[in-house]
């Protein structure tokens, strides 16, 4: 402190060393393992390789080895390579087309500063190979040693140089997962690239050059194209594909939704509140969808330098790129029940089944000629003498002369004729024929490949009517109510700005508002079906999620749409058919058909499956014949 003013005493303005710099930037790019090991795997794709090993040790903690055969470096590429911000990838510099994973030329020093780093590589047709080392930020001279072509690079004592950052890492187990789902990210934006991850001695997958679909299937762990929508969209410049899972797969956080932009993965809230408005009707709340979208942006059009991280972006029209994630994925999930497959959950719970039980072979079937999918009512019950699983699939209506003998199930009327819709292509008609109703709350059915299809009544005639009337009062206008006396209601600052700025859309949704002075909002009416018990409560919640999410439009904010949707599904619930009724099979019929023509069907109004399919090989899973 100055003796003569009393004032503390001035501060020296000083240069930070180069290795002090180059650990506190360290800090911004490498923040765990996994960030390291993204940045490692992002120069193996940029550098052309077709094949990627990544191997970890203890999370990538201890050890991060990444090996490609990529186009390699010479001993002047290796020098510059781990010095801060040189690199190949930026063609000038504006930053506007990048077509590179990587362009900041930080990567490597930051890794080489926080941990120990060794790169060794060999340009294809070179004679050597060549290493070179950081520790700590000290970097060596280049040495010529063996090494095959492509470039090898090994982490080891992840933030040795920084012990505070390394204290505060999690669990090995915490920090593999989180390298896990880099890699399958990583993997998902370069399918012609043959990957193989390994964790300590465990391969966690090895795949080869697939075409997009089967990435998919694989990164995601979707047991093939089983309930796998495909997604498209255009919309101007803006072009989108990938692939959807129906609204019955889905998990407890959003590491199931892979989004990328011009090939490049990213973490983006207006991309992922995308897919959550998209999902909104069909899923359960607190659930999130299984899905990897590949938007492609004109470069100008997308800003990629926001973080050191390169996980965030800024869209020039971010409403553009939400309105046509919503659409695409509205179109994909908007077709009727049996258009994906729903697997049923006691079949993945089985992590160990019993021993495979040997069966002698069944006699040879007789061939059926090729005519009706499905065979026409005869006197042959559900449990009929014999089951010919090897010929096409055919539903055994119960003829009403012949009695059950299941407790409980409750026989399907024969038609007097042969029904079309039963004998039509299973194309058309993906539920099948209706062959029974068991407990008076499940229909049986068989389809045309010959699964079988189990539908809960309730859940599934729940959802017809809540369609129906969702699209009565969406169809224009909502009707709205008038309150007898008008509530004015006052908005934090700034908020009744956003709100009265919807007014138009708000009144076509049967709210109606208007300025009252200051930060106050006057409220006139509310949508009939919601009552007038508390307009303030719904204007405050509108106007909190309208700030949170200024791209959304007002029938998409939860606080309005939700409840309307909940009013909705009470009064579809209450008028649906209820478990326990009794159905002809006229009746039966009739529910599968509509369910495959009603958009989102194959979930009910609070996100349950309305409908199971089991194949052949399920059941053989069940009954332990594999």
């Amino acid at each position: 402190m100055s003796e003569s003013s009393g004032l503390p005493a001035r501060p020296v303005i000083r240069r930070l060393s180069e290795q002090v710099v180059n650990r506190i930037a360290a800090g911004e790019v490498i923040e765990r393992p996994a960030a390291a090991l993204k940045e490692l795997v992002e120069n193996a794709i940029d550098s052309g390789a077709r094949r990627i090993a990544i191997v970890l040790e203890q999370g990538g903690i201890d050890r991060i080895e990444v090996v490609d055969d990529g186009c390699g470096m010479t001993p002047d590429d290796l020098v510059l390579a781990v010095e801060r911000h040189c690199t190949s990838k930026l063609r000038d510099e504006t930053l506007v087309r990048i077509e590179t994973l990587g362009f900041r030329g930080e990567a490597l020093p930051s890794i080489g500063a926080a941990a120990r780093l060794s790169v060794i590589s060999r340009p294809h047709g070179a004679d050597s190979a060549w290493r070179v080392s950081v520790e700590g930020g000290l970097v060596g001279a280049p040495a010529p040693c063996a090494g095959s072509a492509g470039t090898r690079v090994v982490v080891e004592d992840m933030f040795f140089a920084t012990p505070a950052r390394r204290k505060f890492l999690k669990s090995a187990r915490v920090e593999a997962g989180h390298a896990d789902i880099t890699v399958r990210r990583l993997a998902l934006s370069a399918p012609h690239v043959a990957f193989r991850l390994q964790l300590d001695d465990r391969v966690v997958f090895d795949l080869p050059s697939q075409d997009m679909a089967d990435r998919v299937a694989a990164i995601l762990e979707t047991e093939g194209a089983d309930g796998m929508l495909p997604v498209e969209g255009v919309k101007g410049d803006l072009v989108l594909s990938g692939f959807a899972c129906g609204p019955s797969v889905h998990r407890a956080t959003a590491a199931g939704q892979i989004l990328l932009v011009n090939g490049r993965p990213v973490v983006d809230p207006v991309l992922r509140t995308a897919v959550r408005v998209a999902y909104r009707h069909v899923i359960e709340h607190g659930r999130h969808a299984v899905v990897a979208l590949s938007l492609t942006v004109p470069p100008d059009m997308v800003d990629v330098n926001v973080h050191p991280a390169k996980t965030e972006l800024r869209f020039a029209d971010a409403a553009a790129v939400r309105g046509l994630v919503i659409g695409a994925l509205g179109r994909a999930l908007g077709g009727g029940a049996g258009v994906a497959g729903v697997r049923p959950g006691l079949l993945q719970s089985r992590a160990a089944g019993p021993a495979r039980i040997w069966y002698p072979p069944a006699d040879p079937a007789p061939a059926r000629p090729a005519g009706a999918v499905f065979a026409a009512p005869g006197p042959a019950a559900l449990a009929g003498g014999r089951l010919d699983l090897g010929d096409r699939p055919s539903a055994r209506v119960l003829d009403p002369v012949v009695p059950v003998a299941m407790p409980g199930a409750v026989p399907v009327s024969a038609p007097v004729e042969e029904d079309p819709a039963v004998l039509a292509d299973p194309v058309d008609y993906p539920l099948g024929a209706p062959v029974a109703q068991v407990m008076g709350t499940y229909v049986i059915a068989v389809s045309g490949d010959g699964a079988l299809v189990l539908v809960d009544q309730h859940a599934a005639h729940e959802r017809l009517t809540h369609e129906r009337l969702r699209a009565q009062y969406l169809d224009g206008t909502l009707r709205a109510q008038r309150l007898l006396l008008p509530e004015v209601v006052t908005l934090p600052r700034g908020r009744a700005e956003l709100v009265l700025s919807r007014a138009g859309t708000l009144s076509a949704l049967g709210v109606e508002i208007e300025p009252f002075g200051g930060d106050a909002v006057l409220v006139r009416a509310l949508p009939a079906l919601l009552g007038t018990d508390d307009p303030a409560g719904l204007l405050r919640d509108m106007a909190d999620e309208m700030a949170e999410d200024d791209l959304a439009e007002p029938d998409e904010i939860q606080a309005l749409d939700g409840r309307l949707d909940a009013i909705l599904a009470r009064m579809a619930c209450h008028g649906s058919v209820r478990a326990g009724r009794s159905l002809t099979r006229a009746e039966m019929d009739a529910l599968l058909r509509d369910m495959e023509r009603t958009p989102r069907a194959g979930t009910c109004s609070h996100g349950r499956p309305t409908w199971l399919k089991l194949s052949r090989a399920d059941l053989e899973t069940l009954f332990g014949r594999r």
